[in-house]
């Protein structure tokens, strides 16, 4: 729309408020007479002053870097011969040595045998946005490798302390067989702290590495329907422990477009922890559903059980963090390190509202797959 404007207005090196505030340069070649005029800002974006401009195409074709001088000037003759639009990114070099990333658009004026006599265009430096978007592409790179690398020490350290592992819970329920008549109760104990310990240490290494490949997947985003998958969770659950008085909502077919295995590693542990934290009352309410008011949606999980002090919700969601003892609620403080991890993936935030002994509410959003910013 501006070079149409500027195509209407014969007086280029007039800019308009818009091209200002863009800092746009403004210039117009006379193709027929090689003519070349250029606005101030055009001067400011090739680093010259207007003595030491020529008004020829030389004078442009002479600033631009040796590499890209063959493309640009091909896509000035695809212009000129109808076969392009003009719309070319090159670099410049400045009297100084230095160098600019440059966006040029241009138009054609033809007359009426279809003959090019004028091109008009604009120019802007795009050289922080070249730069901006190299190191963003360093980042990657390096974030790329240390994710490799953060895999590979992952395993290594599953393999690592397997072993060990094992060599201690096996000892441990050796001396317990071959030893057990020479041991009072307090020694037997002891032994069986041993053991569960082995135990935990080994969950935590599972944890982790589950955490690690969540990470690294990757994602296939479908419809997932949270409804059923939080129906088969809480059954799942009640099959374990029969015996539970527990009322369960759940909002019927609610449905996301999203990766189906971080879903359901988001839902596992939101409706684990809300089971685990109302254990200890007679009766409890667990509750799913989602906030369709809000954009993108929000989807939660409630429970009237436990809760927590909002004053250390900040801590949820690191590894290793728990805000209750092993004792009380068992557990290895990664699972909403998880579920964080999960729904970062889709472009989506995670938070918790709640009150000690009045429960908690895990809120997640999931913004759909095209605006989801990466992986």
């Amino acid at each position: 729309p501006l070079l149409v404007i500027l195509l209407a207005n014969n007086n280029f090196c007039q800019s308009t408020r818009a091209v200002k505030a863009a800092a746009m340069g403004i210039w117009s070649w006379d193709v027929t007479q090689n003519h070349l005029v250029w606005d101030n800002r055009m001067y400011e974006l090739y680093g010259i002053t207007s003595e030491q401009f020529t008004n020829a195409y030389e004078a442009w074709s002479s600033s631009i870097h040796p590499d890209d001088l063959a493309a640009a000037e091909i896509a000035v003759q695809q212009a000129l011969q109808g076969e392009e639009e003009y719309d070319q990114e090159f670099c410049v070099v400045h009297p100084d040595g230095t160098i600019h990333y440059i966006k040029a658009n241009a138009l054609v004026q033809r007359n009426r045998h279809g003959e090019p006599q004028r091109m008009i265009g604009i120019n802007y430096d795009i050289t922080e946005h070249k730069r901006a978007d190299a190191q963003i592409r360093q980042y990657a790179t390096q974030l790329e490798s240390s994710n490799r690398e953060l895999e590979a020490f992952a395993y290594s350290v599953s393999h690592d302390l397997r072993a060990p592992l094992r060599s201690i819970d096996g000892f441990s329920q050796a001396l317990l067989e071959d030893y057990g008549d020479t041991f009072d109760a307090e020694g037997k104990d002891y032994f069986d702290r041993i053991r569960q310990n082995v135990t935990r240490m080994g969950q935590l290494i599972d944890d982790l590495l589950s955490l690690s490949r969540l990470s690294q997947a990757e994602m296939c985003c479908v419809p997932v329907n949270l409804s059923v998958l939080v129906q088969e969770l809480i059954n799942d659950l009640q099959a374990l422990e029969p015996e539970r008085v527990a009322e369960v909502v759940i909002a019927p077919e609610v449905t996301v477009t999203a990766d189906a295995t971080l879903m359901r590693a988001v839902l596992t542990n939101l409706v684990q922890n809300a089971w685990k934290f109302t254990c200890h009352h007679s009766t409890a309410r667990i509750e799913f559903g989602v906030l369709h008011s809000e954009d993108p949606p929000t989807y939660f999980v409630r429970d009237d059980g436990a809760g927590f002090d909002m004053a250390y919700a900040r801590k949820l969601f690191g590894v290793f963090q728990r805000l209750h003892s092993t004792h009380e609620f068992p557990g290895t403080g990664i699972g909403l390190a998880t579920v964080q991890r999960a729904v970062h993936r889709h472009g989506g935030t995670v938070w918790a509202e709640a009150e000690i002994e009045q429960g908690a509410t895990f809120y997640f959003t999931v913004p759909p797959p095209h605006v989801v910013l990466g992986a």
